[in-house]
């Protein structure tokens, strides 16, 4: 088509992005998590273990020696020293601290008594001790209380079954006031329908009364029940563009 035909700087073209006009819904907004990957994956769904791959290390430069600047002396071999053996003399050293173990004079093994040989048991009397407590701080044997061995609730005993003995009920004996009883006329008619089947109730309204305005309601003449009823039929609509906007003309202003 030549460029008379088109109107002002616009032309069709494919857009560049989604367009929300052509989305009924909310548009890409909303999106499903990802099933693939680790992560953000949907909850929802099994995912398999994830690998990575570690990043190449750089290579190591190995050193065939200290470099250049290293002299090696002349009588210095793989072996060692190219020389004859030679000694140094070094100053005396100290003498070290004496040891303080005892020696065997020191141990007495015959003195082990108890300890080592077997005897037998052996007592002795210890002496009274006057005036060594001048007042018994001990309390005696009035002074401790013991639990009763009587009823259920002992500490660490069994207690066979107690029985309580009630006083005497008035209720179904001779001493019991019939008058105070309540009558037949005391208890209400339960409803059957609490429990047993209940049958359909229906209620009955008051009639409506015609309505007393001057409205024009179509008579029962004004239908046509013999006129066949029409199948469904299908429109063709016209091609339009989704972005089209209706021209207004002046004379429409």
């Amino acid at each position: 088509m030549g460029s008379d035909a088109w109107v002002g700087p616009w032309r069709p073209h494919r857009p560049r992005g989604p367009i929300a006009a052509l989305y009924s819904g909310p548009g890409p907004k909303y999106q499903l998590p990802p099933n693939t990957g680790y992560f953000l994956h949907d909850p929802s769904r099994p995912r398999a273990p994830a690998f990575t791959f570690g990043a190449r290390l750089p290579t190591q430069r190995p050193t065939c020696g200290p470099g250049p600047g290293h002299l090696v002396p002349a009588h210095m071999t793989a072996r060692g020293l190219d020389c004859a053996p030679a000694y140094s003399i070094l100053g005396r050293p100290r003498d070290s601290a004496p040891f303080l173990t005892p020696g065997p004079g020191k141990y007495f093994p015959e003195r082990a008594g108890n300890a080592t040989y077997p005897c037998a048991p052996r007592h002795t009397i210890a002496p009274r001790n006057w005036g060594v407590c001048v007042e018994q701080q001990t309390p005696g044997p009035g002074a401790y209380s013991v639990p009763s061995l009587l009823g259920p609730r002992v500490i660490g005993k069994v207690s066979a079954p107690t029985y309580s003995i009630y006083g005497r009920s008035a209720v179904g004996s001779c001493f019991e006031d019939l008058s105070k009883t309540p009558g037949p006329c005391a208890y209400h008619v339960v409803n059957p329908g609490v429990y047993k089947a209940r049958a359909p109730q229906f209620s009955m309204l008051a009639r409506t009364s015609v309505p007393q305005d001057s409205t024009q309601n179509p008579g029962p003449a004004a239908y046509n029940v013999d006129q066949p009823r029409k199948p469904r039929g299908w429109s063709f609509g016209i091609r339009h563009s989704d972005y089209l906007a209706s021209t207004l003309a002046k004379m429409d202003n």
